[in-house]
């Protein structure tokens, strides 16, 4: 069982930014920049790509509402989005809000927010999220 689908299954704690039967979102605890949240398959598949067809169309399709509520959650100039995948051996996208592509270099030093930073930031999201997530 991977530390994301720990995370899912509510043994890890975090910080939920929106769930529904096929994903789970929620705040990278080590962002790039404030308000860098996670979109996870509830599925245990490693590589991005070895999602059905399915998965990865309505992957995207969950993360749209989630990069619009940090566009607006945040002064950024959009939401990036970066597919890594080294670091857990668990499909994900990252969104992340940014102003250029250096804000998405995976090798700069990540923030380090405290609980309240990441309770706040959570909430700036989840204000600009649609209810129907």
């Amino acid at each position: 069982m991977t530390i994301f689908s720990k995370i899912i299954a509510g043994e890890i704690p975090s910080y939920k930014i929106a769930e529904d039967d096929l994903f789970f979102a929620f705040l990278d605890i080590f962002p790039l920049r404030e308000g860098h949240t996670l979109i996870v398959p509830k599925v245990e598949v490693d590589k991005l790509f070895d999602l059905s067809a399915d998965y990865l169309g309505g992957m995207l399709l969950f993360a749209q509402p989630i990069a619009r509520a940090i566009e607006s959650a945040f002064d950024c100039n959009r939401c990036g989005v970066s597919v890594v995948g080294l670091e857990v051996p668990h499909a994900h996208l990252h969104l992340v809000p940014i102003d250029d592509a250096d804000d998405l270099n995976f090798t700069r030093p990540k923030l380090k927010l405290g609980p309240e930073a990441l309770k706040a930031a959570q909430e700036r999201i989840l204000h600009h999220l649609p209810t129907s997530k």
